[in-house]
């Protein structure tokens, strides 16, 4: 028993010396433990993901490919994610949303709720509304069979509900879309 305290103890050395000039997580004791998949943080993993995909696309149009748009695009979600004060107010049905104007993250804000309304009724059939006015926003979403998910979702879940985050992410690289 004394002697397997001891291997465990000395363990963390042993690790560290056969690490010595290898890429920590590369390689273990003599083990191969294959190789990193993440490409960063979350924006620019996003990034060499399109990038990856377009390059392998014999069919990419490099003359429009703007991955500058797509970059102010996840800039846009890192500050709707991130800053966004939304108020959020229980109504029959589901949800009512609103953000000022002069709040974090409203330019985000105004340039994506308005294009995610009708996404997220298409994709839950969900009733989604939105009223752009000078100072606010107010997004309204109602359902008559999830009216708990509606507002346990509140604004952020509700605008990254559906699957189509990807495709659009490519398109807007592609210079298919709006960002």
């Amino acid at each position: 028993m004394k002697r397997l305290a001891i291997i465990v103890a000395l363990l963390p050395a042993a690790v560290s010396a056969q690490m010595d000039g290898h890429a920590h997580g590369d390689y273990v004791m003599g083990m191969n433990l294959g190789t990193a998949t993440e490409g960063g943080q979350g924006a620019f993993a996003a990034l060499a993901e399109i990038v990856s995909l377009l390059s392998a696309d014999p069919d990419t149009d490099w003359s429009k490919v703007d991955i500058g748009a797509l970059r102010r695009h996840l800039q846009d979600m890192d500050q709707l994610a991130m800053t966004v004060d939304a108020v959020e107010k229980p109504i029959p049905g589901g949800l009512k949303i609103t953000i000022l104007r002069d709040s974090p993250g409203a330019k985000a804000a105004w340039r994506m709720v308005p294009a995610h309304t009708p996404v997220l009724t298409a994709e839950t059939g969900w009733k989604s509304d939105v009223a752009v006015q000078e100072d606010r926003i107010i997004w309204t979403v109602t359902s008559d069979s999830a009216e708990a998910q509606v507002r346990g979702l509140g604004f952020f879940g509700l605008m990254a509900t559906g699957n189509h985050h990807p495709a659009h992410h490519l398109a807007i690289a592609r210079g298919a879309a709006p960002h």
